[in-house]
């Protein structure tokens, strides 16, 4: 059973709040960020490298390849799952990921989106995700960075 520490949701993916606060908060050391066009972008891996803490391990799957792979994880890494968008958790979940809790921390505001939360911008799509995720028994927390307070998680459903 992999050691997942994290999984969040991020726009961002790796970048400074990832790499400084939620890390070392949660002592992950692999940030795996699963995303099907990250996993083929060389550049895009780069720059995220380039955020990552040097005490961290970085890995690029695509959703897929992390249902496939996940399992055999060393008992060594503690594993932050990143992905972009609620419909990659429900694929990893529904792909046999196990996954227990996801934090949401920024999903940003986009055409057909409606702000729900601080940095949270959702489309119906996105609702459907959350509340099946919800229904498979996977606990759903809004927060940006780990000093603040988990925002009220039903904002996700109005």
């Amino acid at each position: 059973m992999p050691d997942i520490v994290l999984t969040r949701i991020d726009a961002r993916l790796i970048h400074g709040q990832v790499a400084t606060q939620w890390c070392g908060t949660v002592g992950a050391n692999l940030l795996l960020v699963a995303n099907d066009e990250v996993a083929t972008n060389e550049m895009r891996q780069g720059l995220m490298n380039m955020a990552a803490p040097s005490y961290a391990q970085t890995r690029y799957f695509s959703v897929q390849k992390t249902i496939d792979i996940i399992g055999k994880a060393s008992p060594a890494q503690h594993i932050a799952i990143i992905c972009e968008c609620p419909q990659d958790v429900l694929r990893l979940v529904e792909g046999g990921v196990p996954i227990k809790k996801v934090n949401i921390g920024n999903m940003h505001m986009a055409e057909g989106k409606r702000q729900v939360a601080t940095s949270v911008a959702v489309n119906d799509d996105d609702v459907a995700c959350f509340k099946k995720l919800r229904d498979l028994g996977v606990e759903l927390e809004i927060r940006r960075v780990p000093s603040t307070a988990a925002e009220d998680i039903e904002k996700l459903f109005k």
